[in-house]
C-alpha cells in the first residue's frame, strides 16, 4: 500500500486485528457484519500516519448513522464558540459564504444560521443532514471532493470560510479534497480544519483514535505537506482538548497571510519528536499491547470479584478497546448511552447491550467503565451525585486509574 498523499510505500508497524464498522451496532445477533484488519502505518517520505486499509466510505457514511454531534454540550460549546472567532477574528460578514464538510447534525454552520450568515453543510449522511437541516442550515446531502466542489462553487460562488471539524482525518482521497479547496476558496478565504493530534495520540497511547473512520491521524508537518501540493499554507494553529488532544490549523494560500511564530516553533517541536523514526512507532506498539494488558487484568479481577461493570459511551472509539482487547459480555454487563440509534442494540463485534441511560441511573453498578474519557469532565458533572456518592469509575485513557467512590 502507498501513501495516500506523496504515493511513497508505507511503513506498518502493527495490527489491531479483525475490526468491525465502528459505528455498526448490530440490532439482530444473527445477523453478519463486515469485518476488515485495523492496521496502521506511516509514511517514511512525507510523515502521513493512516491505515492500510478503511473501508470503502459508503460503509461508514450512510442514512443510519449512528453518530449525532450535537448530543454533547461540550461539542455544541466548541461549535458556537468557533463561529464566533470566525466572525471577530476574520470580520466574516453576512453575505460571506461558510461551507462546512462533515458538519453532521448542526456544527459551526449551525450557529452561523442562527445569526443569519449565509451558510452550506455538506455531508453525505442523510439522517444526520437532516436534522442539520431542521436547525436552519443549508444542505448539500454529498461527499466533498473536487467534482462537488466545482458543482458548489457554480452554483454559490467563491468560499470565504472552509471548514472541517474532525472530518478531514475520514476523507481517503485527501487529495481530492484539497484540490476541491485550492478550486472553491475565495483570493482571501482561509480554511479551518482540525483533527486528533498524532503527537498527543503516540504520548497518551491514546489508541481508541485508531478506526474506520479515521484513516489519516495528522501532524502539523504532514499537513503542511498535504497544503505544498495545492498552493496553499498553514498560517496559524490553535491546541485544543477536544477528541483527547487536537490541533487546529488555519489555512490560507500562498503568502496571503503571514505565518505566526507559533507555527514555525511547532515544527520544531514535531521535529525533535522523530515522526519518521521506526523506533517511535514500536514505543507505541508496545504501549498499546501494555495498556491492553492492564486493562483485561482490573476487569477479570473485578469479575472474579462479582462485581458489576457497566461502559459510559457507545462510542466509535470503544469499538476498537474491545475488538483489540477481546471484551465481551462476560467482562462488560452492558453499555449506557443517550443517542436512541444505538439503544437496545449490540456493540460491533464483540455483542455487548446496549441501554438507556434511565436503564444505568436505576440500575447504579458498582464500577462504569468510562469509555467517552474525553468528555470525562462533562460527564463527571452531569453523574455528580452518582458518581460521588454510589459508584467507581474506571478510567482506561490515557492511563489506567480507579477512581473511588
Amino acid at each position: 500500500m502507498n501513501c495516500r498523499n506523496c504515493n511513497k510505500k508505507l511503513k506498518k508497524f502493527m495490527t489491531f486485528g479483525k475490526m468491525p464498522i465502528a459505528n455498526a451496532f448490530v440490532k439482530n445477533l444473527k445477523q453478519r457484519e463486515y469485518f476488515f484488519e485495523l492496521a496502521p502505518s506511516y509514511c517514511p517520505k512525507c510523515s502521513l500516519f493512516q491505515l492500510i486499509k478503511q473501508p470503502n466510505p459508503k460503509k461508514l457514511f450512510h442514512k443510519n448513522y449512528a453518530f449525532f454531534a450535537g448530543t454533547s454540550l461540550k461539542m455544541q460549546n466548541h461549535f458556537k464558540n468557533l463561529a464566533t472567532k470566525l466572525i471577530t477574528n476574520f470580520k466574516l460578514k453576512k453575505d460571506d459564504l461558510t461551507v462546512e464538510i462533515g458538519n453532521n447534525d448542526g456544527g459551526v454552520v449551525h450557529y452561523l444560521s442562527k445569526r443569519n450568515f449565509r451558510n452550506l453543510g455538506v455531508d453525505p449522511s442523510t439522517n444526520v443532514a437532516k436534522s442539520a437541516k431542521r436547525k436552519g442550515v443549508n444542505i448539500f446531502n454529498n461527499f466533498f471532493n473536487f467534482q462537488t466542489a466545482k458543482l458548489i462553487k457554480k452554483k454559490y460562488g467563491p468560499v470565504k470560510v472552509f471548514v472541517a471539524q474532525n472530518t478531514l482525518a475520514h476523507i481517503p482521497n485527501i487529495d481530492s479534497v484539497f484540490k476541491g479547496v485550492e478550486t472553491i476558496l475565495s483570493k482571501n478565504g482561509i480554511m479551518v480544519t482540525e483533527d486528533p493530534y498524532l503527537p498527543e495520540m503516540l504520548r497518551k497511547c491514546s489508541y481508541d483514535q485508531i478506526y474506520d473512520e479515521h484513516v489519516f491521524i495528522f501532524s502539523l508537518t504532514a499537513i503542511k505537506n498535504i497544503c505544498e501540493k495545492h498552493g496553499l499554507q498553514v498560517f496559524d494553529i490553535e491546541k485544543l482538548d477536544t477528541a483527547g488532544g487536537s490541533l487546529r490549523y488555519f489555512i490560507c494560500r500562498n503568502g496571503s497571510r503571514k505565518i505566526k511564530q507559533k507555527v514555525l516553533s511547532q515544527f520544531k517541536f514535531e521535529k525533535k519528536l522523530n515522526l519518521l523514526n521506526p523506533k517511535t512507532y514500536k514505543k507505541f506498539k508496545n504501549s498499546c499491547e501494555k495498556s491492553k494488558k492492564s486493562l483485561l487484568n482490573i476487569l477479570r479481577k473485578l469479575k472474579k470479584d462479582n462485581k458489576t461493570i457497566v461502559g459510559y459511551g457507545a462510542t466509535s472509539k470503544s469499538t476498537t478497546i474491545f475488538n483489540y482487547c477481546g471484551i465481551n459480555s462476560n467482562l462488560i454487563d452492558y453499555i449506557t448511552d443517550t443517542t436512541p440509534t444505538k439503544i437496545d442494540k449490540f456493540t460491533p463485534g464483540t455483542h455487548i447491550p446496549v441501554k438507556s441511560h434511565e436503564h444505568f441511573k436505576k440500575n447504579y453498578p458498582d464500577y462504569a467503565l468510562l469509555l467517552a474519557w474525553n468528555h470525562k469532565n462533562e460527564i463527571f458533572k452531569k453523574e455528580k451525585y452518582r458518581y460521588s456518592t454510589r459508584g467507581n469509575w474506571i478510567i482506561h485513557l490515557p492511563k489506567l486509574r480507579i477512581i473511588k467512590k
